[in-house]
């Protein structure tokens, strides 16, 4: 079993900075790819920005040179650096992690305000 546990979320004024974090633990033997999703309320879950092992990282088109991932392989920690925050980015954020099955951290409030 995996546990992501993430901090960092919080209210930000449009044009800010926020760094989110996600700690996986528990029996790790592989993590194939952790990256972070987002939810807005009334539309669906997306794929924000995610990293595989070798550092590859790909992100959803309306964050591409504004937010920033990268993870901490000896910590299984992923960060999520955000900046330019646009009151659109706005959601639920959560950490998810592959190993062998999937795994979801509780999630994280994102607010900017306009």
């Amino acid at each position: 079993q995996v546990q992501l546990v993430e901090s960092g979320g919080g209210l930000v004024q449009a044009g800010g900075s926020l760094r989110l974090s996600c700690a996986a633990s528990g029996t790790i033997f592989s993590i194939n790819f952790m990256g972070w999703y987002r939810q807005a309320p009334g539309k669906q879950r997306e794929l924000v920005a995610g990293i595989i092992g070798s550092g590859s990282t790909n992100y959803t088109d309306s964050v591409k040179g504004r937010f920033t991932i990268s993870r901490d392989n000896a910590k299984n920690t992923v960060y999520l650096q955000m900046n330019s925050l646009k009151p659109e980015d706005t959601a639920v954020y959560y950490c998810y992690a592959f190993s062998a099955r999937d795994y979801w951290g509780q999630g994280t409030q994102v607010t900017v305000s306009s």
